[in-house]
């Protein structure tokens, strides 16, 4: 098994000093690496009832789309105000500094629809959470959350209701 942390580039001070990025590009350009990611999700969410993979925008969706081909599953892009081109539902949700939107078409979710959400990095929950509350608005139930890295640090654990899985931790690194 690959030290996943290891292979996640860490860029000091981006986008601003005191940052520390913990960049998956370094992870998604090996091709084991990337593999196993998605291998390792594969395997925790094999016996789950799952009907359809959300991908949050943008990063999202590199995970989010071959873990739904793999379970065997469709995939829905949750994408950010104005990229949808059909009739959508979208929620508002607040941000450290200030308030985003995320939408979806109307028609990806059936009501009922079991959910598995997948990003790249929990860090203080804002973006995750405004998406559940977008997914709850279409009548999906969300089962769980999929992250490759945590920030443990931000606590955006505390902000989520339903069970989460992630590959890496960082702490106040």
């Amino acid at each position: 098994m690959l030290d996943l942390k290891e292979i996640i580039r860490t860029i000091p001070d981006f986008p601003e000093p005191g940052i520390q990025f913990r960049d998956i590009t370094t992870l998604i350009s090996n091709p084991k690496a990337f593999d196993e990611v998605i291998e390792r999700f594969v395997e925790h969410y094999r016996d789950e009832k799952i009907d359809l993979i959300i991908g949050v925008e943008s990063r999202g969706f590199i995970f989010g789309a071959p873990l739904a081909l793999r379970l065997g599953k469709g995939f829905i892009p949750v994408r950010k105000a104005g990229k949808l081109p059909g009739p959508t539902h979208a929620v508002e949700y607040d941000l450290e500094y200030g308030t985003d939107r995320v939408e979806v078409h109307q028609d990806a979710i059936p009501a009922g629809s079991r959910i598995l959400m997948v990003d790249d990095l929990l860090a203080t929950g804002g973006t995750i959470e405004g998406c559940s509350k977008l997914i709850e608005q279409t009548g999906g139930i969300i089962v769980g959350y999929a992250f490759v890295i945590e920030l443990v640090d931000l606590l955006g654990r505390k902000r989520l209701q339903h069970p989460i899985y992630s590959l890496v931790d960082f702490e106040g690194e």
